[in-house]
C-alpha cells in the first residue's frame, strides 16, 4: 500500500497494514492538518506543554507572543464573549497577585476585566486557542483530553 492509496478510514481504525500512519501523514480522525491559533508567552510552562502537545499531534500552530504583540483588543472582546471573562482572568498568577487591592476589587464585569486584561496581558489565563478547523472555537488553557476531541471532531 502506498502513500498515496491509505484511505482515512483504514488510518483512523488503525489497521495493522497503515503505514501512513506511521509515517506521519497528518490526518487525525477525520481532518488533514488541523491549524490553531495559539496566543500566550513563550516562557509560560502550560504554553511549552501545549505548543509541545499540539506539534506531537502534527497541529499547525500559528504563535501569537502577548509580550512582544501585545493583546488585539477586537480579540480580547470575542475571548470574552466566548469564554467569559472570570474563566479569561488568571487570579491564580503572579501578575494578579501582584496587583494593589484596589485594582483587584476593580474587576467585577467584562469591561473592567477587558481593561486590566488588556493593560495586564500576563493575568490572562494561558494558553489562549482559536481553533480553525472544524467547529471554530476558542479554549483557555491546556486540555489534552478536550484538545484531542476536537482534532477528531
Amino acid at each position: 500500500m502506498t502513500r498515496a492509496s491509505v484511505t482515512l478510514y483504514e488510518c483512523l481504525h488503525g489497521s495493522a497494514d497503515c503505514r501512513a500512519k506511521r509515517q506521519g501523514h497528518g490526518i487525525i480522525a477525520g481532518m488533514a492538518r488541523a491549524s490553531v491559533t495559539l496566543y500566550g508567552i513563550p516562557n509560560c510552562d502550560t504554553v511549552k506543554k501545549a505548543r509541545a502537545w499540539l506539534a506531537e499531534h502534527e497541529v499547525a500552530v500559528r504563535f501569537h507572543d502577548f509580550k512582544k504583540a501585545g493583546v488585539p483588543a477586537e480579540h480580547l472582546r470575542r475571548w470574552i464573549d466566548a469564554v467569559g471573562w472570570e474563566r479569561l482572568l488568571n487570579r491564580q498568577g503572579t501578575t494578579w497577585r501582584q496587583l494593589d487591592a484596589a485594582t483587584q476589587a476593580g474587576v467585577h464585569d467584562a469591561a473592567s476585566a477587558a481593561a486590566l486584561l488588556q493593560a495586564h496581558a500576563s493575568a490572562i489565563r494561558r494558553p489562549v486557542v482559536e481553533w480553525d478547523a472544524g467547529q471554530p472555537a476558542i479554549t483557555v488553557g491546556f486540555a489534552p483530553a478536550d484538545w484531542l476531541a476536537r482534532l477528531k471532531g
